[in-house]
């Protein structure tokens, strides 16, 4: 009676796959990054690993416990907390609308650039102090772990990562020195834009050498931001010999959050996964209250409007133009806002602290998304469907906004001289021009029609690394050349030496023989 029985057993045990948890170590990039960073922990977590997330002890949104998690806090020298950058997003703002004159767009990058200054300086005060504590580290060493996932955008995670010896898998669309491909694939000027140019893959000549100005200026920043603070801290514990982007560009895999549906076409390298829209997904019911209100839209629809976590509210007068906007339509609005209730709100705008982003823009009901152009949102309504009403504030946001008014499926405004007229006037193109929505639902195809869902390739690929303990035979070893290696310049001026030699030679050939010629028949003719 038993046989039967343990014989079934034995077939489902050998039948089943076998699952090797492993040990993953989370060193994440706060705020909106941490976000997507959540959604591949909760990922390797469902498949059993275990999971260890290094957080700064005033961390914005990583909490201290988890189901998911257990978490390592460390203290951060001076505090980059959620208020400051709030209160920098709103000078940022209030900077956008004193002008489009030369001084303020010089003022307004000098603030950015001395924020990303500031940040990464705090960075590696935080990574010293951790090196420094001999418990801590030792405890990091006990622990075995198998991969080190992180974001690069600050560079903490790559550093504990080459001082504990461990494999890198990162999470990454900026790294330290700017828009991640450009650390480690070749990115020719001539077609490959800088990131912020606002810049396509087919460039007039004007756009190149504008090109090549962006390109110079990013190499500015770079020595400013990066260079004056990773330089100094690598050099004292990693080596003289030693220069700080190796240690990224020595990474395993390199899970990048975008891919050709947003990108233009360039150059890539078989360690670059591509996994954009990996957090989307299809979505949930609404709780009652928002599904009677989104229903009594009846066949105009509901527009959804979100400024993402770092703006929760508005100056109180654009709030109003806005919201004066807004009142003229017949569509329902849902619009998250913190801010004071605008004099000018119509009975149609539902004001909320927060809402359902993922599952408002899967409803069929959903219009239009006005939005910052952070890149977890613009990913989430072209997998939706949506099109797009931008009003981009800073960072990269100016720059994926881009990207989408080229594929035709947003329309954006700028906040220093937004009002109701053109706010409304750009909210009745995309509602009732049918060319947008055609347009964002066949790039929703293209981001949807794929052999492997992003999420299961990058869970492929973290765990390929912990089997292997890298990925060595996909990384290129370039980046240990130097700059003339690189570009063949010592092979070029070597094979011009052996030419002008080559022709030298020739030449003092052709005058002895000339010489021997000449001086004969001279003898001869005496």
């Amino acid at each position: 009676m038993y046989r039967p029985i343990l014989a079934a057993l034995v077939v489902l045990l050998c039948s089943s796959p076998l699952v090797n948890g492993g040990k993953v170590l989370v060193f994440p990039f706060d705020g909106s990054h941490w976000i997507n960073m959540k959604v591949l922990v909760e990922e390797l977590h469902s498949k059993g690993h275990k999971i260890t997330v290094v957080r700064t002890s005033d961390s914005w949104y990583i909490q201290p416990e988890s189901p998911f998690y257990k978490s390592i806090t460390v203290e951060l020298p001076a505090g980059f907390d959620e208020g400051r950058m709030e209160s920098f997003a709103t000078r940022m703002m209030n900077l956008r609308r004193t002008g489009a004159s030369l001084w303020t767009l010089i003022s307004l990058e000098y603030e950015m650039v001395e924020m990303f200054y500031q940040m990464q300086a705090l960075v590696v005060q935080m990574v010293g102090g951790m090196f420094e504590n001999t418990k801590l580290m030792q405890s990091f060493r006990d622990a075995k772990y198998d991969v080190v996932l992180t974001d690069p955008a600050a560079g903490a995670g790559v550093l504990l990562a080459h001082r504990l010896g461990l494999p890198i898998v990162l999470n990454v669309r900026w790294s330290v020195q700017g828009e991640a491909h450009h650390a480690i694939a070749p990115s020719p000027l001539s077609y490959v834009p800088i990131a912020l140019s606002e810049l396509t893959d087919k460039m007039t000549f004007p756009e190149r050498v504008k090109n090549v100005f962006c390109y110079f200026f990013l190499c500015l920043q770079v020595w400013y931001i990066a260079d004056q603070n990773y330089k100094p801290f690598v050099h004292r514990y990693f080596g003289k010999d030693v220069h700080y982007m190796e240690l990224f560009q020595a990474a395993d895999i390199w899970l990048m959050r975008n891919d050709f549906t947003f990108e233009f076409p360039r150059p890539t390298m078989p360690n670059i996964v591509y996994m954009s829209g990996f957090q989307c997904k299809p979505s949930k019911p609404l709780s009652k209250e928002l599904e009677d209100f989104v229903q009594s839209s009846g066949e105009h629809g509901v527009i959804v409007m979100t400024l993402g976590t770092l703006v929760a509210k508005l100056p109180d007068d654009i709030a109003d133009e806005i919201a004066a906007a807004f009142a003229q339509l017949p569509q329902k609005v849902l619009w998250r806002n913190k801010g004071k209730k605008p004099s000018t709100l119509g009975n149609n705008t539902l004001i909320l602290d927060w809402l359902p982003q993922t599952d408002l823009l899967g409803h069929p009901k959903t219009r239009v998304f006005v939005t910052h152009g952070g890149t977890n949102g613009i990913q989430e309504a072209v997998y939706h469907g949506v099109p797009l009403v931008g009003l981009p504030l800073m960072f990269d946001q100016h720059d994926n906004f881009f990207k989408m008014k080229v594929r035709g499926v947003a329309k954006v405004l700028d906040i220093a001289t937004v009002n109701r007229d053109n706010f409304l006037e750009a909210l009745k193109e995309v509602l009732y021009d049918p060319t947008y929505r055609e347009k964002v639902k066949a790039l929703s195809n293209l981001q949807r029609d794929q052999p492997m869902e992003p999420l299961d390739r990058a869970m492929f690929w973290i765990e390929f690394v912990m089997r292997h303990k890298g990925a060595t035979h996909l990384r290129t070893e370039s980046y240990k050349m130097s700059w003339i290696q690189y570009h063949s310049i010592d092979v070029m001026a070597f094979l011009l030496a052996v030419v002008l030699l080559v022709f030298a030679v020739f030449i003092c050939a052709v005058k002895f023989l000339w010489r021997r010629v000449f001086s004969g028949s001279k003898v001869k003719k005496e």
